[in-house]
């Protein structure tokens, strides 16, 4: 058994998971989360700000610190959409180097196949879509795990991993930006802008056949598999994971504390998130500060988050969805472990990250 630490930097949190793995199964994995807004108007400057960059680095001491208090012996750290999108990415990855980290920007498809491989554990032999629904993207990627009697994971089968540059801070400063409720030209601005990216890259038509490169589509670009002038089949469930859909559930339970026991796995319709939107978009940041369920610091971005989520109900034609807490930190942890020399250092993404000794 190995203990590692896996630190992501997305673009509204940062979150650090000191998980127990095992021949690629993850036994145990305590999180942490702080949301630091890395992605904090990167849409007008094109920059990550001063003031965001340093409430990371000051949370990355204090998880390193966490990490070492609770016995991992490595970690690896990873960034992905603000870092990708910022010209300036390379001033807080060298803080990050400064504390000894090995930080990598990820690109889309990794962080959705490392998303895919956290939650399709849950899922076994099951052919899912699973989305990672971010501050600045979303991941989606198509396939199926299968899991041996003990739990260990055994085959990965991914068909189709794709990027696409909707997510809740992304579309906050584009489409829903101050502090006051949205109108319903705002909200027609967000969907339509959700809209034009997430069908440009659904892999499937309406009726659920795959697409074929004939059709224009940019998915078909980052398709995996034997033929990449096809598309893939709609498959039968919708798995969600992110900050947004589970902030989601929480408001629509009122769950005060928050009990991750219950959000995992709960589903949401679209009329669940439809009522969401109709209330969020009634009230100013302020009044959303105070809702149950929802963490203040979220309160800039969750209208934005809500819309996404519900335009990607409708564009890849389901409506409900699944929502998981097994999310990229899981298959982080995973190849985290892998690289430390568990499973024989094989990776089933084929990506291994670059590890930090914390002994």
């Amino acid at each position: 058994m190995i203990r590692v630490a896996s630190i992501d930097i997305g673009t509204v949190s940062v979150r650090l998971a000191v998980a127990d793995v095992e021949n690629g199964k993850v036994l145990r994995c305590a999180k942490q989360s702080r949301i630091c807004d890395l992605g904090e108007g990167l849409a007008s400057s094109g920059k990550l700000s001063q003031a965001a960059c340093e409430r990371v680095v000051a949370t990355i001491d204090d998880y390193l610190s966490a990490a070492k208090g609770a016995g991992a012996t490595q970690a690896c750290c990873t960034l992905t959409s603000a870092a990708r999108d910022a010209s300036n990415s390379n001033d807080l990855i060298c803080e990050l180097e400064n504390r000894g980290l090995h930080p990598e920007v990820i690109p889309g498809r990794v962080e959705g196949s490392l998303t895919f491989l956290g939650v399709a554990r849950d899922f076994p032999g099951q052919r899912i879509v699973v989305a990672d629904n971010g501050g600045g993207s979303t991941e989606l990627a198509v396939g199926s795990l299968a899991v041996s009697a003990k739990g260990v994971p055994d085959n990965l089968n991914l068909e189709f991993v794709r990027s696409s540059d909707v997510g809740c801070r992304r579309v906050t400063e584009q489409c829903l930006p101050g502090d006051g409720p949205a109108t319903e030209a705002m909200l027609a601005d967000a969907r339509s802008f959700c809209d034009a990216r997430f069908e440009a890259d659904i892999p499937w038509h309406e009726d659920g056949s795959p697409r074929s490169s004939q059709d224009g589509t940019a998915a078909l670009a980052d398709y995996r598999g034997d033929n990449p002038s096809c598309g893939v089949a709609r498959p039968t469930r919708l798995v969600a994971v992110g900050g947004t859909v589970t902030s989601l559930v929480a408001i629509d339970a009122a769950l005060d504390p928050y009990d991750s026991s219950f959000v995992h796995l709960h589903e949401l319709t679209a009329q669940q998130v439809d009522g969401l939107i109709d209330m969020l978009a009634q009230l100013n940041v302020e009044e959303r500060r105070h809702i149950i369920g929802l963490q203040a610091k979220r309160a800039p971005v969750i209208l934005a988050g809500a819309v996404s989520i519900r335009e990607l109900m409708r564009t890849t034609g389901f409506d409900r969805l699944t929502v998981s807490e097994s999310d990229l930190l899981f298959g982080l942890s995973a190849v985290a472990a892998a690289a430390a020399g568990d499973a024989e250092g094989v990776s089933p993404v084929n990506w291994l990250p670059q590890l930090t000794c914390l002994s």
